[in-house]
């Protein structure tokens, strides 16, 4: 059996008429930027998230940066984040112009510690970007309350997290901006690159409007050093059919990785991997289903010729990535983000994918382990 990591070949199958005809449609209207259902894809994400308003951009990179540029945030500030998470999160702060302070991670859901956030706050600090990992929600609450004793900006980074909840309130909706991606792996996926930010306040929403479009308030009229970040309106056609599916496909993430957890327990394997958690006041989506191993390189190696595929989501924490030496960091500096780094791997998941492959994956998993006792 060959059970892939994701499969979107069955997504769009499941759905293909409607993608289809909304491909189509575009291409009847002859509009193809900041049309019509960038505009409804905009009130519908907001509606969905919990907030006001939306802003359709290029990626959820440019989700985070237009944020970021649209609180005022650039040279000389900080901006406290997590190193274990996608390098874009980091990227988007030195586009600015800003320094990105890392902090350790918790164990149980693998996100930034709010207490080890109050350790970094210097003068120089102006945002917190909290990253929502693999689907599980930080601890808003936390964060939140020390954000409003220093004075801080907050922008999610919920690029992996869309549809996850804290406390019934879905992520994105808590902090001054929330920024997603629609990368073709997420949850909602385009088929290309896309994201949105969102937030309830009209004037950061109206400032990345301006910035999007290269800081013109009108056309030839700019006011703004801005850039080019649109999302494109094809894309916003197909996540507009997906978007309706979403709760759907998230729910059966869910399922999946309650198949998992169960199996893993009933044949024992919980003893040999950390499986991931759902902590209590949260709801995880589960974009990525990582579980922890101190053999994950030889256990990668084995499950490729067992037919599954597998990735790490991230064996190297950004703090010692080479782009980032000039920052200081050192091995050993953040030891739960290191950790996890060098024992993370991720399994299959996505909503279309079967209990008996997950049958498949878990028993090649146990056989692994007997081959090694």
């Amino acid at each position: 059996m060959h059970v892939p990591l994701l499969d979107l070949k069955k997504q769009y199958q499941s759905i293909k008429p409607e993608i289809d005809k909304a491909i189509q449609d575009v291409l009847d209207s002859g509009s193809f930027i900041l049309g019509e259902n960038v505009r409804l894809l905009e009130e519908e994400i907001a509606a969905f998230t919990g907030v006001k308003l939306a802003v359709g951009v290029a990626s959820g990179t440019d989700a985070l940066e237009l944020s970021l540029m649209a609180l005022g945030i650039g040279q000389g500030d900080e901006v406290i984040t997590t190193p274990f998470t996608f390098i874009a999160t980091a990227e988007a702060i030195c586009a600015v112009g800003a320094k990105p302070v890392f902090c350790d991670i918790k164990l149980d859901d693998y996100n930034i510690d709010p207490k080890e956030v109050r350790k970094k706050i210097s003068k120089k600090t102006k945002a917190i970007i909290p990253v929502h990992l693999y689907g599980h929600p930080c601890r808003m609450d936390e964060l939140l309350e020390i954000a409003k004793e220093y004075n801080l900006k907050v922008i999610e980074d919920c690029a992996q997290a869309i549809g996850s909840e804290y406390k019934g309130k879905k992520v994105g909706s808590f902090g001054d901006c929330g920024a997603f991606s629609f990368f073709p792996s997420k949850n909602l996926g385009a088929y290309g690159d896309g994201g949105i930010a969102v937030t309830s306040n009209k004037e950061l929403a109206d400032k990345m409007r301006i910035l999007r479009v290269h800081g013109a308030v009108d056309k030839y009229h700019h006011s703004f050093k801005g850039r080019n970040s649109r999302l494109d309106e094809l894309q916003a056609a197909i996540l507009r059919v997906k978007l309706k599916y979403l709760d759907k496909w998230n729910e059966a993430r869910r399922k999946n990785a309650a198949i998992y957890n169960k199996l893993f327990l009933k044949t024992g394997l919980e003893k040999k991997l950390v499986l991931p958690k759902e902590l209590p006041d949260c709801k995880h989506t589960y974009h990525v289903y990582a579980v922890r191993s101190k053999k994950r390189d030889k256990l990668q190696e084995f499950l490729k010729t067992q037919g599954v595929a597998t990735l790490m989501h991230y064996p190297i924490p950004i703090h010692i990535e080479e782009v980032y030496k000039y920052l200081g960091y050192k091995k050993g500096d953040f030891p739960n983000a290191e950790l996890v780094a060098s024992t993370i791997i991720s399994l299959p998941m996505y909503p279309e994918l079967k209990e008996e492959e997950i049958e498949y994956v878990v028993e090649a998993i146990k056989r692994f382990y007997n081959s090694i006792s």
